[in-house]
C-alpha cells in the first residue's frame, strides 16, 4: 500500500502543473533562510562555538593538530547543516498551505474522478494544523537534544522528527477537501501507522542530496494517493489496502 502511494506520487510528479510547484516553495524556502543567515550569520556563528566549546571532545579537537583545522570550520558547517533541514520544513509547510488544494483537484481528477467532495477542511483548519504541526516538531525536537550527543543516532532522530512532520502536515490537507469531519477523525485514527511510515519513507527521500529537494512536492503526492485510496476504501467499505482504483473509474 505504501509502496503504491510512493509509485503513484512519483507518476503524477511528472507533470507540468506540477513540476512548477516543485520549483517555487523550494524557492522561496530558501530566500527566506539565505536572507535569515546572512542577517545573523555574524551572531549565530559564536553562540554557536560557545556551545561547541563546553564538550570536553570539541575541545580536545580545538588544541590537537590538525583537527584543530576542523574544528575552526565545524561551527560554520554545523550552521550550514541545520539550514537544510529548516530550508525542507518550511517548503512543506508553504506546500501544505498554498500547494495541496491544486494538487489534490490534480489527483482526484485522474486518477479519484467519482470520488464524492464532502469539504470536511477548512483553510483555517489546514493553518492550524501546520502550526500544531510546527509546534510538536519543536517540542519533540527539544525533548531529543541529549540523543543527539550520541552521533550513531543522528541519522534515525532527524528520520523519525521530520517523519511526523510529514505525516502531520500533508495527511489533513489531503482528506479536506473529500473527506467529511467524521470521515476525516476515522481515517486518522485508523490509518496513522500508515500515514507515520510514509512520513518517514518520505523523510528518507529528503536526506538524499539535491533529489530531496523535490520531496515537499513529491511527498504531498504521495500523501494525496494513500489518503485518497484509503477514503474510498473506507466509504466502499472494503478491507484496508484494496485497491479501489479501477472500481472508481
Amino acid at each position: 500500500m505504501l509502496f503504491r502511494a510512493l509509485s503513484r506520487g512519483f507518476a503524477s510528479l511528472f507533470h507540468t502543473r506540477m513540476l512548477m510547484l516543485m520549483v517555487w516553495p523550494v524557492l522561496a524556502a530558501l530566500a527566506l533562510w539565505i536572507g535569515l543567515a546572512i542577517l545573523f550569520w555574524s551572531q549565530a556563528l559564536p553562540w554557536i562555538d560557545s556551545q561547541l566549546r563546553q564538550y570536553e571532545l570539541f575541545q580536545w579537537m580545538a588544541s590537537t593538530w590538525p583537527l584543530a583545522v576542523i574544528g575552526s570550520w565545524l561551527t560554520g558547517l554545523l550552521l550550514l547543516v541545520v539550514l537544510i533541514p529548516l530550508v525542507l520544513v518550511t517548503a512543506v509547510l508553504i506546500i501544505g498551505l498554498f500547494g495541496m488544494p491544486v494538487m489534490v483537484r490534480h489527483v482526484a481528477g485522474r486518477d479519484y474522478p467519482g470520488l464524492e467532495r464532502r469539504h470536511g477542511g477548512t483553510f483555517l483548519g489546514s493553518v492550524w494544523n501546520a502550526l500544531a504541526a510546527l509546534l510538536w516538531l519543536a517540542l519533540l525536537a527539544i525533548m531529543s537534544l541529549p540523543l543527539w550527543l550520541m552521533p550513531l543516532l543522528w541519522p534515525f532522530i532527524g528520520v523519525l522528527l521530520f517523519g511526523y512532520f510529514n505525516q502531520r502536515v500533508f495527511r489533513y490537507d489531503a482528506l479536506a477537501e473529500h473527506a467529511s469531519p467524521s470521515e476525516i477523525e476515522t481515517l486518522l485514527a485508523r490509518h496513522k501507522s500508515d500515514f507515520m511510515l510514509l512520513g518517514i519513507a518520505l523523510a528518507v527521500f529528503g536526506h538524499v542530496p539535491l533529489a530531496g529537494l523535490a520531496m515537499p512536492l513529491y511527498g504531498g503526492l504521495a500523501f494525496i494517493h494513500l489518503a485518497l485510496d484509503r477514503l474510498a476504501a473506507l466509504r466502499d467499505g472494503q478491507p484496508a489496502g484494496v485497491d479501489v482504483i479501477t472500481k472508481i473509474e
